[in-house]
């Protein structure tokens, strides 16, 4: 019954965070944004202490995003504001900017 519960115990806990612990690792060596130094400072951190060292790693370089609906990305924000302007100077009527509009915030929409 021993040998059951620690074979449960090694496949449900320790083997993920195995896993977990190679894949930071790999992951850590092949992101170009991180210098050496850091490379070396987050290493130490992972083997170190593998659990915060993990969790702390990828919060830090996989930061969630905002929540969805939390308003227009940037960039739609910036076509909007060029084809305001590009109305305000003349070079589109209202029907054509509502037209653009629609279709911007359509595909907005629609992602």
């Amino acid at each position: 019954m021993d040998s059951f519960w620690s074979t449960f115990w090694t496949l449900l806990i320790f083997l993920p965070l195995l896993l977990l612990w190679v894949f930071a690792l790999i992951d850590l060596f092949g992101n170009p944004e991180v210098s050496g130094l850091a490379k070396a400072l987050w290493a130490i951190a992972i083997v170190l202490v593998p659990i915060v060292g993990m969790i702390t790693y990828f919060v830090v370089m996989y930061p969630s995003d905002a929540p969805a609906g939390s308003g227009p990305s940037p960039d739609l924000a910036d076509q909007l504001t060029k084809l305001a302007g590009l109305r305000d100077d003349g070079v589109l009527t209202e029907d054509e900017f509502q037209r653009e509009k629609d279709k911007l915030l359509g595909v907005a929409a629609a992602s």
